[in-house]
């Protein structure tokens, strides 16, 4: 499988990237940012990853810090698709396993069927 067919989800935080990564049953690499970062870290990030050239989805926090991440990464890869979690959970982290579950499943990303009935 080349790496054009791995599907890539950027994520804000090492916790996130965790939980994320323990529900999914796909071909996912998942990338953190770190929370806000400067363009040249993003550029190095969308080179180093060959992000122009894969299916990207981004998954961040509902918080001030996470839209201005998703503000900043649409406009550098504008064929990302987005994933959310509820404005409730507000983070990636805080999100109940199968409603994050749901919300990757909505972006056609395969997860492990146990978390579904949580």
């Amino acid at each position: 499988m080349s790496n054009e067919d791995v599907k890539l989800i950027i994520v804000e935080g090492k916790s996130d990237k965790d939980k994320v990564e323990k529900l999914i049953n796909d071909h996912v690499e998942i990338v953190c940012t770190n929370g806000t970062i400067g363009i040249e870290k993003l550029e190095g990030l969308i080179e180093t990853y060959d992000m122009e050239n894969r299916d990207v989805y981004i998954l961040v926090d509902e918080d001030k810090a996470g839209k201005k991440l998703r503000k900043q990464l649409s406009k550098e890869l504008p064929h990302a698709s987005h994933i959310y979690v509820d404005k409730a959970f507000r983070e990636v982290a805080a999100t109940p396993e199968a409603a994050l579950a749901t919300a990757l499943i909505s972006s056609h990303i395969m997860i492990h069927p146990d978390y579904l009935s949580r």
